[in-house]
């Protein structure tokens, strides 16, 4: 498995750098990944803007600010999505802030659709759910942990959904976006703070 994350690093992005990639593959009416498709598209658009408007508005909670800045860490933490991810689009940006809070974090984003070997060995009930975050300690060469798709209070969201509906439809997918926008990073910086 080592292999397998410095392969996803050695061909890895930046926060800035996938941002960027995302915003110069709209210019060409394309997505990241390997399907392309006006739906996976207009879905980018939106996750493009969703991400620029997190990186403005974004806050941490203080105590969960002064935990990361405090932590002892030598990780990279290396982050399997998709422009086209709804939910990476809300959780993206604030691994960003979180990362930014301490030099001992290393965020590293890559392409899920190019990394079908790794992403394998991260499955969320048996699919390739994204964004799925690695935690990777870079001395001793193993994972810590992994993490994802979603925030904990949203996974109970979806397993809850399903229970009743058999599926998530685009009202649930609505309602979703909807507590993304309410809890501003909240759940995901408390899950990840749980992480360190």
């Amino acid at each position: 498995m080592p292999e397998l994350i410095t392969q996803g690093i050695d061909n890895s992005y930046t926060y800035q750098e996938y941002k960027n990639l995302i915003s110069d593959l709209l210019t060409e009416n394309k997505s990241t990944g390997h399907e392309q498709s006006e739906a996976l598209t207009n879905y980018s658009m939106l996750n493009d803007r969703r991400m620029k408007r997190w990186d403005k508005t974004l806050k941490i909670d203080e105590s969960i600010s002064t935990s990361f800045s405090n932590a002892d860490l030598n990780v990279t933490w290396v982050v399997l999505t998709e422009g086209w991810c709804g939910d990476a689009a809300h959780v993206l940006p604030v691994l960003n802030k979180l990362a930014e809070l301490n030099d001992g974090i290393d965020l590293k984003i890559i392409s899920r659709d190019d990394h079908d070997k790794l992403m394998n060995n991260f499955l969320t009930n048996g699919g390739k759910s994204i964004p799925k975050l690695i935690v990777y300690d870079n001395q001793n060469k193993e994972v810590l942990n992994s993490w994802g798709p979603r925030p904990s209070v949203a996974t109970q969201m979806v397993n809850d959904y399903k229970e009743r509906h058999g599926s998530l439809d685009p009202e649930f997918k609505q309602d979703l976006q909807v507590w993304y926008n309410k809890d501003k990073g909240a759940n995901i910086a408390e899950d990840l703070a749980s992480l360190l």
